[in-house]
């Protein structure tokens, strides 16, 4: 796994969790063709939302990209398994569903699409 850093004093950005996959019956939802844009998401949290239309915007703008919103608090079974601290955190997913990247915190639009960059 790649070194933690902080960006901007509020993303804290990881690399792969050991090869971890997630199914269309994990995510609720089916999977991008080429990648998808996990959200970890809570009811009150206004990061969230603002994330929620960052990662929607790019998951728009490219070919084979899904992005998926996971209610943290009605998934504490995924949050668990995959050591979700904080909301928002974001996975990105390969075509095959391996977690390639974590964020936790508001993700800026260009690091989203670099992150997408390991993935597509």
């Amino acid at each position: 796994m790649e070194e933690a850093a902080e960006i901007n004093g509020r993303t804290k950005v990881s690399g792969h969790d050991g090869g971890t996959r997630l199914s269309a019956e994990d995510l609720g939802a089916e999977p991008g063709e080429r990648a998808t844009l996990v959200q970890f998401s809570s009811a009150f949290c206004q990061p969230c939302r603002a994330t929620r239309r960052t990662l929607a915007e790019v998951a728009d703008m490219v070919d084979g990209v899904t992005h998926v919103e996971i209610d943290a608090e009605a998934r504490l079974d995924l949050v668990r398994e995959l050591g979700i601290l904080a909301t928002p955190t974001v996975l990105v997913l390969d075509g095959n569903g391996r977690v390639v990247r974590r964020a936790s915190g508001q993700p800026r639009r260009a690091d989203v699409i670099a992150a997408l960059g390991r993935a597509v």
